[in-house]
């Protein structure tokens, strides 16, 4: 069985998760948010590039559930 692969992309605040092997492309991500998520450039994700809430209001859009979120232990 193949070790599930699962990236972890943070802006200080929130952590966001994407597990590819979930992903169906259906780019509602890229398109909602087209300067957090950037299929060009890598990293493809880009947490700091968007609000807290953004980021939680587009992973809820997710048709997949590719990607998730946690929000981060406070230090």
């Amino acid at each position: 069985m193949e070790k599930e692969i699962v990236k972890h992309y943070s802006n200080g605040e929130l952590t966001v998760v994407w597990k590819p092997a979930l992903c169906i492309h259906s780019g509602v991500c890229v398109r909602t948010l087209p300067k957090v998520y950037n299929t060009g450039e890598r990293p493809w994700i880009k947490p700091e590039n968007a609000t807290t809430e953004e980021l939680k209001a587009q992973i809820g859009r997710c048709p997949s559930g590719a990607l998730s979120y946690f929000i981060n232990p406070k230090e």
